[in-house]
C-alpha cells in the first residue's frame, strides 16, 4: 500500500497571476506549469514511454473516445489497464470524450441522456453519456477523470452557449455521482470538472459556480482553442481562472502553441495538453525558440547545425538540420521519430523554464524574452 496521497496540490511560489507548485498523486509528483503529451491510443506517437519521461514530462493524456473504440476499454481493464498496458508508470489524465464526438464522429444526436453517435472507425453506434464516460475512464485506470460535458463552437448564439453551458454543469454533476460510485478507483484517483460559456463572462462565472458547488479536485478552462484566435483566448483568460478555486490546479485543454501557453501560464493556468509538438514532428515541423521551421525546405538540405543550437534535447546534440532533412523528405520513420522527440523536449524544456521564472519572480522578463525571439508566423508554422 502506498502512503503517497490520493491528490495535493501545493503552490511554492507565485508571479503575478502565475503559480508553480506540485500536484502530488499515488503514481507521482507532477510539476506544474505542466505540459501533458497527448497519448491518443496509449502511446505518445513516434515514442518510446521512457523517453517521454527523459525529456521531462511528469503525466500523459489519453482519449476515451479512441480507446473506447480501440481496442475497447473492458479490454484494457483484463489487460492490467491502461498503465500496465503501454508501459507508463506516472499519472495519466484521460479526457471524457466528449470534444471526439463532436469532432470526429458521424450522426451525433445530443439529448440530455447524452450523444450517440456513429463511430469513425466502423460506423457503430454508441451513446457516450456521463456514467459512461466515467466508466470507461475508470477502466482505463485514469488518475484524473473529466467530466463529460458539451462542447459548442464560441461562434454559436448566446442562448446555444448558454444552454451548453447548462447542460454541461448537470452532466457536472452527473459524471461526480458516477467518479464517487467507483469505490477503490475514486479512493485513489482524482476528478477535474470543466468550465464551459465560450467567451462570455457570466456565462464562465455560473459555471464556475456550479463547479464548485458539485465540488472537484481540480478544475479544467473548456472551450477554448477552438478557433477563436489567441486574443480571444487570452480575453477569456484574463477572467476565467480567477472565477476558479485559488487553490486548485487549473486546466487548460487543447492549448496549445507555445506561445498561447507562455501568456496562459501568465493568467493562472497550471495545466496543458496539446497534440501540436507530435503531430507537427510526423510533418516535418520543428519548435524553435526563434519559432516553427519546416525541415523539409530545401535550404536545410546541407545544413549540419541542430534543429536549435539552445535545445538540451538528444536530437539535437546528435545529428543536424541536415540528416533530419533527408529522413523526413525519404519517408524514413526515424525522421517522424526524431522531429517528435525534439518537440516534445521542447515543450518540457519551456515548461521548466515557465516553473523557474516563476520561483525566481522574473517571469515577466522570461515572457517578453520569449516573444521577442519567438516569430510565430515564421516559415512552416503548424496550421
Amino acid at each position: 500500500m502506498t502512503t503517497r496521497p490520493r491528490f495535493d496540490f501545493t503552490i511554492s511560489a507565485t508571479d503575478g497571476k502565475a503559480r508553480t507548485g506540485v500536484i502530488a498523486m499515488q503514481r507521482g509528483d507532477i510539476r506544474t506549469p505542466a505540459f501533458m503529451p497527448v497519448g491518443t491510443a496509449a502511446t505518445v506517437k513516434g515514442m518510446k514511454p521512457a523517453d517521454v519521461v527523459d525529456a521531462g514530462a511528469d503525466i500523459i493524456l489519453g482519449n476515451t473516445y479512441h480507446l473506447m473504440l480501440r481496442p475497447g476499454a473492458e479490454r484494457v481493464a483484463r489487460l492490467g489497464g491502461l498503465h500496465a498496458f503501454s508501459g507508463w508508470s506516472k499519472p495519466i489524465l484521460t479526457d471524457s470524450g466528449g470534444y471526439q464526438v463532436m469532432s470526429l464522429a458521424d450522426l451525433t444526436k445530443r439529448s440530455e441522456e447524452g450523444v450517440s453517435f456513429k463511430s469513425h472507425l466502423d460506423g457503430t453506434r454508441h451513446l457516450l453519456s456521463p456514467e459512461r464516460s466515467i466508466e470507461i475512464q475508470r477502466l482505463l485506470g485514469s488518475n484524473i477523470v473529466m467530466a463529460f460535458d458539451e462542447l459548442v463552437p464560441t461562434t454559436s448564439t448566446r442562448e446555444v452557449q448558454a444552454a451548453a453551458m447548462e447542460r454541461s454543469m448537470r452532466w457536472a454533476k452527473r459524471s461526480r455521482a458516477a467518479f464517487d460510485s467507483g469505490e477503490a478507483h475514486a479512493e485513489n484517483n482524482a476528478i477535474f470538472g470543466i468550465q464551459q460559456g465560450a467567451l462570455n463572462e457570466d456565462f464562465r462565472k455560473s459555471s464556475a459556480d456550479a463547479l464548485i458547488d458539485i465540488g472537484f479536485d481540480g478544475y479544467a478552462v473548456g472551450g477554448l482553442a477552438v478557433g477563436e484566435g489567441q486574443e480571444a483566448m487570452f480575453g477569456c483568460l484574463d477572467f476565467a481562472p480567477g472565477q476558479l478555486p485559488i487553490d486548485k490546479p487549473r486546466y487548460l485543454m487543447g492549448v496549445g502553441k507555445p506561445d498561447d501557453i507562455v501568456g496562459a501560464v501568465e493568467r493562472g493556468i497550471d495545466m496543458f495538453d496539446c497534440v501540436m509538438p507530435t503531430r507537427s514532428g510526423r510533418t516535418g515541423q520543428a519548435f524553435t525558440r526563434t519559432g516553427p521551421i519546416n525541415i523539409r525546405n530545401a535550404k536545410f538540405a546541407e545544413d549540419m547545425g541542430p534543429l536549435d543550437p539552445a535545445c538540451p534535447c538528444p536530437v539535437c546534440a546528435t545529428w543536424g538540420r541536415a540528416y533530419l532533412h533527408h529522413l523526413v523528405r525519404s519517408g524514413e520513420m526515424l525522421g517522424a521519430m526524431l522531429m517528435t522527440e525534439h518537440n516534445i523536449w521542447f515543450y518540457e524544456t519551456l515548461m521548466a523554464d515557465l516553473r523557474a521564472a516563476i520561483a525566481s519572480g522574473t517571469l515577466t522578463q522570461f515572457a517578453n524574452d520569449f516573444r521577442a525571439m519567438y516569430v510565430r508566423k515564421s516559415e512552416g508554422e503548424p496550421k
